[in-house]
């Protein structure tokens, strides 16, 4: 039998704004320790049985930062599978299953990227009850045992008893306070964990059952899959013409062959400040604090400071989150309601929803340090044998001056070698590509002038990561 994780790497994180924004979201970042929620995921598995590497599965936007973290975990993902669009967990997981779908002795183990779990030797215990399970052909979720009455999860209600876990009876949306408190005291009921565990071609057959519309684009789109450097592609079309569905309405609350295993595990989806707080180490006054942050007289609060000092004084049950050009001030019941401000900066058209002054690239990263009518300046660091694109503009001109390292440049038909504290200038039209052939990161100042300077000024002629 071999153990084939299968990792699901989408989703915006909404409610941890203004830290996860929908380009770099929640599961690439490092919320609870060094490393990302995606990395400690994937690394949760190793040394576990007959794990084989892992597939994952992301969308375009966030190919090369899943792709950059893995290479920092050191493990070979055995895909990177590219959704054309978002259509939910249920065309995800068959994605993952039709990649190993030739292997018979094969079980998914599907994890999404975004989850915390304390106690990892209590998960690999109830993954052996799940595989043995699913080994006979049931379709394997965990059921979280609850520590309280909680409204933000959906249940599970188990039935009778199976011999490694339990059938489940029923699949329960999120009750109110009053149902909640039910659940939890009578027993019985537990918190959907959106972990799962099968054989793939049962998944395949039970999607086909009960949704043949959404196995036949998947099983489409499948049909015409290439590879593009460390990514794979699946139809374009067949897969953003699928509908869009869960994976527990698509399959689990309509199958016979359901079944649950417990888990007390120290687990967490982290879908909120408030439940980030919940699972992060505490002082002596129960705050969370990261980062420079300085308090008198604070208590039962979370407070993270990513750019400069934050000092709080005289209040309780806060959440503050500083980043570099949003702060984030709430009490811990109303922190819920930030996905308003995220509906509302969507609704704007502003660009604090979407991305953080620094923004992660295939090459490195950005940064915009100022702006102002008819001038941008931006910190760009070129990762070692890396190149942005061949590309020009329409409406800006750039000034590029290396602070840090030795930058190969091409200016229309010259090609030349820039060192520390040397400058060129990009007129407005003119062909050009920045990179860095050395073994060091480069570093470079650019100031953009012009009377139109955003991201989408930027026409492609050669791109070493398949970008349009």
């Amino acid at each position: 039998m071999k153990i084939i994780p299968v990792i699901l790497c989408g989703g915006a994180g909404t409610r941890l704004w203004p830290l996860s924004r929908k380009q770099y979201p929640k599961q690439l970042l490092p919320l609870v320790d060094d490393r990302s929620l995606l990395q400690n995921t994937v690394l949760r598995l190793q040394g576990y049985r007959e794990v084989a590497a892992p597939i994952l599965i992301c969308n375009e936007e966030h190919r090369f930062i899943v792709a950059e973290q893995m290479r920092e975990t050191g493990i070979e993902p055995g895909a990177i599978i590219l959704e054309p669009a978002g259509r939910n967990t249920a065309p995800a997981v068959a994605l993952g299953a039709h990649q190993i779908a030739d292997e018979d002795d094969a079980i998914m183990v599907i994890l999404p990227s975004d989850h915390v779990i304390a106690d990892n030797t209590a998960f690999l215990a109830a993954l052996d009850q799940a595989t043995a399970l699913a080994e006979k052909d049931y379709l394997v979720t965990f059921g979280v045992t609850p520590s309280r009455a909680e409204t933000a999860y959906g249940y599970i209600r188990s039935g009778e008893s199976l011999d490694a876990g339990y059938r489940v009876k029923a699949f329960v949306e999120k009750p109110d306070a009053a149902t909640a408190e039910k659940y939890f005291t009578s027993g019985g009921f537990y918190w959907n964990s959106g972990m799962f565990v099968f054989k793939p071609g049962i998944y395949l057959a039970e999607l086909a059952r009960q949704r043949p519309d959404i196995a036949g684009a998947v099983a489409e789109a499948c049909r015409s899959v290439s590879q593009d450097n460390d990514f794979t592609r699946v139809g374009e079309d067949a897969f953003i013409g699928c509908p869009g569905e869960s994976i527990d309405y698509a399959v689990m609350e309509g199958t016979h062959l359901a079944a649950m295993v417990p888990l007390i595990a120290g687990w967490s989806d982290i879908g909120s400040w408030d439940a980030l707080w919940a699972v992060s180490a505490k002082d002596a006054n129960r705050n969370t604090l990261v980062g420079d942050v300085m308090t008198e007289n604070v208590n039962n609060s979370y407070i993270r400071a990513e750019h400069r000092l934050v000092s709080v004084l005289g209040l309780d049950d806060l959440v503050v989150v500083e980043t570099a050009d949003a702060i984030l001030i709430s009490t811990q019941k109303e922190v819920a309601s930030v996905r308003n401000i995220v509906g509302d900066l969507d609704a704007s058209e502003r660009q604090e929803s979407m991305t953080h002054r620094k923004v992660y690239r295939p090459w490195g990263f950005y940064e915009n340090i100022d702006e102002g009518e008819r001038y941008k300046v931006k910190h760009i660091q070129v990762n070692p044998g890396s190149s942005l694109s061949l590309q020009k503009h329409r409406y800006r001109a750039e000034h590029w001056v290396v602070v840090k390292g030795s930058a190969r440049v091409t200016r229309g038909e010259e090609i030349f070698q820039l060192s520390e504290n040397e400058s060129t200038y990009i007129p407005t039209g003119v062909t050009h590509r920045l990179e860095n052939t050395g073994t060091a990161p480069l570093e470079i100042i650019e100031v953009q002038s012009g009377s139109y300077l955003s991201e989408d000024d930027i026409i492609r002629l050669e791109d070493n990561y398949g970008r349009k």
